[in-house]
């Protein structure tokens, strides 16, 4: 994407442009966003920076990692919170967007969660999202999201730009992994990802929905 990048976020560059990609769908600039299943925050940081967002709280059902992020990530307007994804801790119509990307797939109901995306979400509000099944699941998937309660305005295959960025973050594994070990475990996994995407055993996919 050749996404131009402050010196501490080079690392993390094909993490952090799967995240641009997904959430530059539409213009977040003052807005209020919600990011689901936020994991460790360097996500939402970066997009707190570059995207200027009215707010941005993130969510996520791990307690140590919502603790994480609020030691990690102390910036005006960001705010985390524990909460679970089926059952969001906000009142209705609180935001503009929300913010999914690779977490979906752990919910035990999809369906679910996209009832609370659209509960949350204000009338012209934007859910975007992005998350990958195996091709077992692919039909599930799409009959799932063609009910969401809200209208699909673009879907797009990552797969080949997803497969590109594993291969391409191998030396940042070697690099973070110090043990022989790790660095083989890691390396094996992202290499099987890769490769399931570059077959199509597993479709990457980003998704951007309007609520109404």
């Amino acid at each position: 994407m050749a996404l131009p990048l402050v010196a501490s976020d080079e690392p993390n560059r094909f993490f952090i442009q799967l995240y641009h990609r997904t959430a530059t769908q539409v213009d977040l600039t003052g807005k209020r966003v919600l990011e689901v299943s936020c994991g460790h925050g360097g996500g939402a940081s970066y997009l707190v920076r570059t995207l200027s967002p009215a707010s941005y709280t993130g969510l996520d059902l791990n307690p140590d990692g919502v603790d994480f992020c609020r030691k990690s990530h102390d910036l005006p307007g960001l705010d985390f919170v524990h909460g679970d994804a089926e059952n969001l801790p906000f009142p209705d119509q609180s935001f503009d967007a929300v913010l999914n990307v690779e977490a979906s797939f752990c919910y035990p109901s999809l369906p679910s969660f996209l009832a609370e995306m659209a509960r949350v979400l204000r009338p012209g509000g934007h859910f975007l999202y992005a998350d990958l099944r195996r091709r077992d699941r692919i039909a599930k998937w799409e009959e799932e999201l063609g009910d969401a309660p809200m209208r699909l305005m673009s879907e797009t295959v990552i797969g080949e730009q997803v497969a590109r960025g594993l291969e391409k973050s191998l030396p940042r594994l070697k690099e973070l992994n110090r043990s022989t070990l790790g660095f083989f475990v890691d390396t094996l996994w992202t290499k099987a990802c890769r490769n399931r995407l570059q077959s199509g055993a597993t479709s990457y996919r980003m998704y951007c929905f309007a609520n109404e």
